[in-house]
């Protein structure tokens, strides 16, 4: 067991100097070509990331401790969980949903694949009337690594199951547009494909109608003539600004009641 340990970690630390050889060399070969550069960007960000993924890949310590404390306090008749990745994550739901009592679970640069370990943890033991999901986008943009649409949609498919296994009404939100507007921006571009959002969603709306369940469709309202993110909804072409709160804000509210009155 101690050998194959060892045998393991040096493959990884072997791989590891080889492949920042390599990225040496493709840097230096590829500076001038915009998707070389987004790949590496992607790459040295997901280097970043390896002992959070050896560790904890779902990230689960994130809300254990504030998991434990909702679940000792007095139970919440209409809990909604807001449950996605970054652009979740950085929502402050009390300042854009005052007196609501929303809670959120977003964890930033997560994939489905990451989500569907913490659902259980983070939602389901929870015990909310209403899940709000937006999730998509980093794996369109492979943050754990390449996907395709059909193992996205499975995911997506699987959480919304669990969901309504536990009696859990679900709102599925629609993945944002994004754009390139900024040129220092383009490497998130990139790695997303719009196609690919557009494809997610088209599939996401049909399953919400066909298994009545809520569609929040975030990406109608924000996208422009263009086909892309509205420019002054993100600054940096991906992540919704204040005026992009602003607008994903009440289209969640109406949702959220749709799904309460199911």
């Amino acid at each position: 067991m101690r050998k194959s340990a060892c045998f393991f970690l040096m493959g990884i630390l072997s791989s590891g100097t080889i492949c920042s050889a390599q990225t040496q060399q493709t840097n230096s070969a590829s500076s001038d070509d915009p998707a070389a550069q987004a790949v590496l960007s992607l790459e040295h960000w997901r280097e970043s990331r390896i002992p959070t993924f050896m560790s904890d890949f779902g990230e689960l310590n994130r809300y254990r401790a504030a998991n434990d404390q909702l679940k000792s306090a007095a139970p919440q008749a209409n809990r909604v969980i807001f449950f996605g990745d970054s652009i979740t994550d950085a929502w402050k739901l009390d300042r854009y949903f005052p007196d609501k009592g929303y809670i959120n679970r977003g964890i930033g640069g997560q994939t489905t694949p990451q989500m569907l370990i913490r659902f259980r943890q983070d939602v389901i033991d929870l015990a909310p009337k209403v899940v709000v999901i937006l999730a998509g986008t980093n794996d369109i943009a492979g943050n754990t690594g390449p996907m395709t649409v059909e193992e996205t949609e499975a995911n997506l498919t699987s959480l919304a199951e669990l969901a309504r296994a536990h009696s859990i009404r679900v709102v599925l939100a629609s993945v944002t547009p994004i754009h390139n507007y900024f040129p220092e921006r383009l490497n998130m571009f990139l790695q997303r494909s719009p196609e690919k959002i557009r494809q997610v969603n088209q599939w996401m709306q049909n399953y919400c109608a066909q298994n009545n369940l809520v569609y929040l469709d975030y990406f109608g309202a924000m996208v422009d003539d263009h086909g892309m993110m509205k420019q002054e909804l993100a600054d940096d072409g991906l992540h919704p600004n204040d005026s992009g709160y602003h607008v994903m804000a009440p289209l969640a509210e109406k949702a959220i009641a749709k799904a309460l009155a199911q």
